[in-house]
């Protein structure tokens, strides 16, 4: 037990000061390391739907987008310019605080969730995957389209001036200082993302080891043994969407907030799949091996891109940079996934078979 608390003890403080030392290499490393962070927060949120549930969903980023457009209406001017009774309203313009526009984006989220569950809750494996990739797709499309006749999104061009984080008068879009040391704004997110996934981990662990995510299990390993035993399967299923999407909404939010810009282009059907090889290339259902698995897909395109550049000028420029890039990305996933077909860090528990009765006597 002191081992686990020492060594939990010392991950907190590498993790508070990782930033600090990152930065004084370039605010671009930390902010490699708050983007990684996002991404853990959305495999979180995924893994409850396809970890826990079973469920292969591919239009996670979906829920992303929702969340990130909520946070981006509600906190810059674009409504206020478009639409003159809102501007009548808040002639100050529309700066809703973080503690409405969130939950706001959550809960949009969630119920885009349990909207897309509704209508899929009989398909399974390759079906279920298509149906979602369409739902993703469809609200890529929604925003990329919903300029006219009323501009709603901005269609394309995307919503930008997006109000930074601020939390009872400090704001995490300014630069800070203590004992004399700038503590930039990217760090700031940093420890804001950090706070988000500790929170996460610990929800999902409690719900992990709660009777619905006994139940959730028991759909993802047999959907007719669940409910011959008596399970809801189709509120249980509901529940795993529109939780699993409350984590997208939230994660959205923040990378609105983050990026001060939102397009439909970070949307697109390649975030969700990213997303889905963080929580299979970690470890299906495992949050230590999810985590992980989100860090290492995270940071390891943008770390490559201090690869590529020289692979690009040792053979004369014949290879573009970001093709390389991708390149060595596939590359190491399929060596990963050949090596470890269960995940970098799987759970014990994860496939492992029925006990086998013993004949008496023995």
């Amino acid at each position: 037990m002191k081992g686990k608390f020492l060594v939990f003890v010392i991950a907190a403080i590498a993790l508070l000061a990782l930033p600090l030392f990152a930065q004084q290499f370039g605010q671009g490393w930390v902010r490699i390391l708050a983007l990684a962070l996002l991404y853990v927060l959305l495999a979180l949120g995924l893994n409850i739907v396809v970890g826990y549930a079973g469920l292969l969903d591919l239009g996670y980023v979906a829920f992303y987008a929702v969340g990130a457009y909520m946070y981006a209406l509600l906190a810059s001017p674009h409504l206020t310019e478009n639409f003159a009774w809102i501007k009548a309203i808040f002639p100050a313009g529309l700066h809703t605080p973080i503690w409405i526009v969130v939950p706001l984006a959550a809960g949009l989220a969630g119920a885009f969730g349990v909207l897309l569950g509704t209508p899929v809750l009989k398909l399974r494996g390759d079906y279920l995957a298509i149906v979602t990739l369409g739902f993703g797709e469809i609200i890529r499309v929604f925003l990329n389209n919903l300029e006219q006749p009323l501009n709603i999104t901005n269609g394309p061009r995307g919503l930008d001036r997006i109000d930074p984080m601020n939390l009872f008068g400090f704001s995490f879009g300014d630069s800070h200082y203590l004992g004399g040391f700038e503590i930039p704004s990217v760090t700031m997110y940093y420890y804001l993302f950090l706070g988000l996934v500790v929170g996460s981990v610990v929800i999902c662990h409690r719900l992990e080891n709660s009777r619905i995510g006994r139940a959730w299990m028991a759909i993802r390993e047999d959907e007719i043994a669940a409910k011959a035993m008596g399970i809801n399967t189709r509120n249980m299923k509901l529940l795993a969407f529109g939780m699993g999407a409350t984590f997208g909404g939230v994660s959205g939010s923040m990378f609105a907030a983050f990026q001060g810009f939102v397009s439909p282009e970070s949307f697109s059907l390649m975030e969700s799949v990213m997303i889905v090889a963080m929580v299979v290339l970690g470890g299906i259902g495992h949050l230590p091996g999810v985590i992980l698995g989100a860090v290492l897909l995270a940071a390891l395109p943008e770390v490559l891109r201090y690869v590529a550049g020289p692979l690009q000028h040792a053979t004369g420029g014949r290879l573009d940079a970001s093709i390389l890039r991708q390149l060595l990305i596939a590359s190491a996933m399929i060596s990963i996934m050949l090596i470890r077909p269960r995940g970098l860090w799987p759970s014990s528990e994860h496939g492992k078979g029925a006990p086998t009765a013993v004949p008496a006597g023995k």
